[in-house]
């Protein structure tokens, strides 16, 4: 399990390199949900999410030698965009492997960055593709099964506890798990009366399946939010919500689009539904826990166009 110390630990490696995002109350949220929301805003990280922080943990803990060789990962955008821009600016080599899914922005932003781009028909075959290509002698910089990445994530739960002490619950989406097992292992350590939950799209559901079947386990994937859409979570993220999420509530992609609408119309920030899918999640945390929830959102990523908005917009008839 990753501690309080590897998490205070990646933050002083790390400092310099990334933003501290504001952790700000939304008046608009806060209306819209009926109980106080306070916005951890990770949309305006570098790169656009929270990404950053575990790919620069990572990049920084290599040796001479493995930055000399040069560094791969596979992703389905913000992985990939956070690993290409941060090992350009610490003058490592990289290499993104991505599904063809994978938004045409994302793919644009990781070649602009100087990064090698291979594409795969899906994230599956893509994490294949990645294991080949380490073999070549290239570091992995996992997306979420390593616990550096993971204690690089948990520097945004740190943040939260410190700059939002009065929150009794803490909503963050679920990709592969590496941000919530991150984010929760901080606020046990630093605020272990928060409650943390976690949100996945249907279509998406790695960690819920895996939590209903006792360990992780392949899934099958059709979400539109393809930045949350892994093909399985690893045993590492598996055991830190097992052991320190409340629940992980599963949400439709529609419902993850109107949520960045709100985002857009009531807090005043551009979010990618993988944040949008937040606010369902939090409207039913706030019918169970009643008035005395005081929610946090960490806003995971902004990195989304108008047109692909606009599509799901018309695509779900939430015009």
């Amino acid at each position: 399990m990753i501690g309080i110390s590897d998490i205070e630990a990646a933050a002083r490696i790390i400092a310099g390199h990334v933003v501290r995002t504001p952790t700000v109350p939304s008046p608009g949220l806060s209306e819209l949900l009926g109980a106080p929301v306070t916005v951890k805003l990770e949309l305006l990280q570098r790169t656009g999410s929270f990404k950053a922080r575990g790919a620069t943990a990572k990049l920084l803990s290599l040796s001479e030698a493995e930055r000399a060789a040069g560094v791969v990962a596979v992703s389905g955008g913000n992985h990939g965009i956070a690993l290409a821009v941060m090992a350009a600016a610490l003058d490592v080599k990289a290499t993104v492997v991505m599904p063809r899914t994978a938004p045409a922005r994302s793919i644009g932003l990781v070649e602009a960055a100087g990064a090698t781009v291979r594409l795969t028909d899906g994230m599956d075959t893509a994490f294949e593709l990645v294991a080949r290509v380490r073999d070549e002698g290239l570091t992995l910089v996992h997306p979420f099964d390593d616990p550096v990445v993971i204690a690089g994530q948990g520097t945004v739960g740190l943040e939260l506890a410190e700059d939002a002490a009065d929150l009794t619950d803490v909503v963050v989406s679920i990709g592969g798990g590496g941000l919530i097992a991150g984010v929760a292992a901080a606020l046990r350590a630093r605020r272990p009366e928060v409650r943390v939950w976690g949100v996945e799209t249907a279509g998406a559901q790695a960690m819920s399946e895996a939590l209903a079947a006792g360990g992780p386990l392949p899934v099958a994937v059709s979400s539109i939010v393809t930045t949350l859409s892994a093909p399985s979570v690893s045993r590492l993220t598996y055991e830190h919500a097992a052991a320190l999420v409340e629940e992980v509530l599963v949400v439709p992609d529609r419902e993850a689009v109107r949520g960045s609408l709100e985002f857009a119309e009531h807090a005043k920030v551009w979010t990618e539904p993988a944040a949008g899918c937040l606010l369902p999640a939090a409207r039913q945390v706030r019918e169970r826990i009643g008035d005395k929830a005081r929610i946090g959102l960490v806003v995971c990523g902004g990195n989304v166009t108008h047109q692909e908005i606009a599509e799901w917009t018309e695509r779900f008839g939430l015009g």
